[in-house]
């Protein structure tokens, strides 16, 4: 067992979770022995066969350094005689309706359109009164949506309803709870009341033309009450990034039990969703096999902001993603990340405002990927602002890679985060009942230590908010 406080190191037994490929990538990239540790803390050189050269060092991209490139990647071009890019998607703003702006962000500020509230309006429901009771009550009752009613004299009252335009010269509303009439029919206060009371004047909220709120901002359920209460029916947003999915691979069913070799295809089920969480419009999901024709074509017609492909990033027989990028001219940003699982992971520039994310074929490190690459590059398209980074210490030790960050699902149980088995590069089971993924640097975390944790989209806002 590991003491508390104390990184256990990778051993043999971290292959348990890895499959083959990542497994041999473990020690093809281990780095050389120069004294150098940058690419991870110090351990054993790996030994190497009699005669054999060393191997060559890990050349894949740092995590968070993969993160940062993709965040950028998006970003308009710099202006002449500035060194860096302003901060937003050069994707021009579109109008879209209330109902329809749900998860985009202004691209344009909210100004109010009319005062708030556009008359002296009741904030309760019971009596409008005019000078000191006892007061008459009139017959008629003041309600929401009618028009302007007759002004009150001293002494006199009307019933009136919450929402309600308050008569002229009214000195307060009485709360129904707060006021009692007696046998002749006039109305007494059982408390003390002020001048004013109870009635929202107008443009108390706001006036015509106030600023309401920033361009940049996210477009909530609470802000969409807002803009309507203001009199907008559609705001200048920031357009969602379309996405096209291919899904590679000759061995994926759609559909029965796994047989003859074939197995289930989880990624095409389970990446759209999980794109639209993230801002995403999925304009296509296509299934073209092990067809590298068939995957040029595809990328060359698409005019999607991202293009996803799932599998097929590294370097085997029917691993077509690399060379169909070089036909095409594809400028690769990220080829491969220093992270497991999702080590074979990518990021090309495709055409000038279209992109490529290469995720793996195994699930969780298509998730890993998606995470890594999709995420910041398509929060970037959106302007969708970058989520405060946050930490809760673990609940058990997590093992290491020796130079690798890891991505492990955890559930969130009060003030800890609790590491889940099934975390394999093949494996959902984990990730499915997690809220979120802990990043564990290399060499690994100790029990109670600190971790950054990637929320997943649906642990806090729920699956219909998220999804929109």
């Amino acid at each position: 067992m590991t003491a508390p406080g104390t990184r256990p190191r990778a051993s043999a037994d971290e292959n348990d979770d890895l499959d083959v490929e990542e497994a041999l990538a473990l020690v093809r990239d281990a780095p050389r022995e120069t004294g150098d540790d940058s690419a991870g803390p110090a351990s054993a050189p790996v030994p190497h066969p009699p005669g054999a050269q060393p191997a060559e060092p890990h050349r894949a991209t740092a995590w968070p350094r993969a993160r940062e490139i993709a965040a950028r990647a998006a970003r308009p071009p710099a202006p002449a005689g500035t060194a860096t890019a302003p901060a937003g998607a050069r994707r021009a703003p579109v109008s879209v309706a209330l109902g329809d702006a749900l998860g985009l962000v202004l691209a344009a500020p909210l100004d109010a359109l009319t005062d708030l509230p556009s008359f002296d309006t009741s904030a309760m429901d019971g009596w409008a009164v005019a000078g000191p009771g006892p007061w008459q009550v009139r017959a008629e009752d003041v309600l929401a949506g009618h028009a302007q009613p007759d002004p009150l004299t001293d002494g006199e009252a009307v019933r009136i309803a919450t929402g309600a335009r308050i008569p002229a010269d009214t000195t307060a509303v009485l709360r129904a709870e707060h006021g009692r009439t007696d046998a002749q029919g006039r109305l007494h206060a059982t408390r003390d009341m002020l001048h004013g009371q109870d009635i929202r004047p107008r443009g108390q909220e706001c006036r015509t033309g106030d600023r309401l709120l920033p361009a940049g901002t996210m477009v909530t359920p609470a802000v969409l009450g807002l803009a309507a209460a203001a009199g907008y029916d559609t705001v200048t947003a920031v357009p969602r990034p379309r996405v096209e999915v291919l899904v590679l691979g000759d061995e994926l069913l759609t559909g029965g039990l796994p047989h003859d070799g074939l197995i289930r295809d989880a990624l095409g089920p389970m990446l759209p969703p999980w794109l639209r969480a993230l801002g995403a419009e999925v304009v296509a999901v296509r299934r073209l096999g092990d067809d590298a024709r068939a995957l040029r074509k595809a990328i060359t017609a698409s005019g999607a902001d991202l293009i996803v492909t799932t599998g097929g990033t590294a370097a085997g027989p029917v691993d077509h993603v690399h060379p169909v990028l070089g036909r095409v001219g594809a400028e690769i940003l990220v080829d491969g990340v220093k992270v497991r699982p999702g080590h074979p992971m990518l990021l090309a520039r495709t055409k000038e405002e279209q992109h490529l994310v290469g995720l793996p074929g195994n699930p969780l490190a298509a998730v890993s990927g998606l995470l890594t690459l999709a995420e910041p590059l398509l929060r970037t398209l959106a302007a969708r602002p970058a989520p405060e980074p946050y930490t809760l210490p673990l609940r058990e030790a997590v093992q290491g890679h020796p130079y690798d960050t890891r991505l492990v699902p955890v559930v969130l149980r009060g003030d800890h985060a609790v590491p889940l088995h099934y975390n394999g590069p093949a494996m959902l089971r984990g990730i499915a009942a997690a809220d979120a993924l802990a990043v564990v640097p290399p060499g690994g975390a100790g029990q109670d230590e600190e971790a950054e944790l990637l929320e997943l989209p649906w642990a806090t806002a729920g699956i219909g908010v998220c999804f929109t």
